[in-house]
């Protein structure tokens, strides 16, 4: 199938472009490289373009005459959503919308998005099953719950055949050092973490220690990207084969604290970091574990790399190739 992949020069987008064609799919990258890399475009054509460009959308569909949808193009920094929610609802759902409304001029019905853990919000229990109320604490996550609601409407009324693929928090890198975590500033644990590891200098900022977990610090679900991208393929060809779409969690199903994790990198990496604790951010929850039983049983998915030794592993790969330290 010729996919059409929004976003496909970020980092998750890359890695299920290089999944796509491993797998004998044509993938073809939508990217406006606001914060994507045309580095990363290594699998497939380019189409330089915005999700809100009816123009530039319809040139591109007919240009590849493309067959289905995986949809990554989407800001993802909470706090930055706080402080400047317009920036993420005229991009995140708006943007959304127009490419939505092109598909349906364009007869295409096979629709993955990358969706989040964010639209739970504080979680009532854990691990969070995918019937658990959506409640989201920052505009990220009500853009993500927003665009599920289209992707339902849409089904409804025209057909669309969609899976959204609610991930917890992605880390690693694929196995050949090929693509990576690359995000300017970059404001997740893992690459934070490796970068003060390689610096020497910088410390570790730990927003929040007094959180309600164990050793104060928030708790996450980490999911290897590989495995992501595997699941995303899942998903396309359970739709095209006629499986019933909706919502999937993705994650490991065990959480580790920021805490952990450092730690974790510092055995990895056999370089010790300096902690600075700071305030909490905005908008981040305590908690957050999925429960993966959905994607196992219907998509036949599992996390295969998503150890979080392997995770770091392989990051800290990336991030010595990337810094030249290799």
């Amino acid at each position: 199938m010729n996919i059409l992949v929004t976003g496909g020069a970020g980092y998750i987008g890359a890695h299920c472009c290089k999944e796509l064609a491993s797998r004998g799919h044509h993938p073809v990258v939508f990217d406006s490289l606001v914060t994507g890399h045309r580095k990363h475009v290594r699998w497939g054509d380019f189409f330089k373009g915005d999700t809100n460009s009816a123009e530039q959308l319809d040139a591109c569909l007919a240009r590849y005459k493309v067959d289905a949808v995986m949809h990554f193009a989407a800001f993802i920094e909470v706090g930055e959503s706080v402080a400047d929610p317009q920036k993420y609802y005229a991009n995140n759902v708006a943007g959304t919308l127009q490419l939505l409304q092109a598909l349906v001029r364009h007869g295409i019905r096979h629709f993955v998005f990358s969706s989040s853990a964010a639209v739970y919000g504080n979680p009532l229990q854990v691990p969070i099953e995918e019937e658990h109320t959506t409640r989201p604490v920052n505009p990220y996550g009500w853009t993500k719950l927003m665009v599920e609601t289209m992707l339902a409407d849409f089904e409804s009324a025209y057909g669309l055949h969609w899976a959204a693929l609610r991930y917890f928090n992605a880390a690693g890198a694929d196995a050949a050092a090929e693509i990576g975590e690359w995000h300017d500033p970059e404001s997740h644990l893992i690459p934070r973490v490796l970068d003060a590891a390689l610096d020497g200098r910088n410390p570790v900022h730990v927003y929040g220690t007094d959180y309600p977990t164990p050793d104060g610090t928030c708790i996450r679900d980490y999911i290897h990207v590989s495995d992501l991208a595997d699941a995303h393929v899942r998903a396309l060809e359970h739709l095209a084969a006629g499986g019933a779409g909706g919502a999937f969690n993705l994650g490991q199903g065990r959480g580790y604290s920021v805490r952990e994790v450092i730690r974790q990198v510092s055995d990895v990496t056999g370089r010790q970091m300096a902690v600075q604790p700071l305030d909490r951010r905005p908008g981040d929850a305590p908690v957050l574990i999925a429960s993966n039983q959905k994607a196992l049983q219907h998509l036949g998915w599992s996390p295969r790399h998503s150890d979080l030794e392997n995770i770091i592993a392989s990051a800290w790969q990336w991030h010595r190739k990337m810094r030249g330290a290799v």
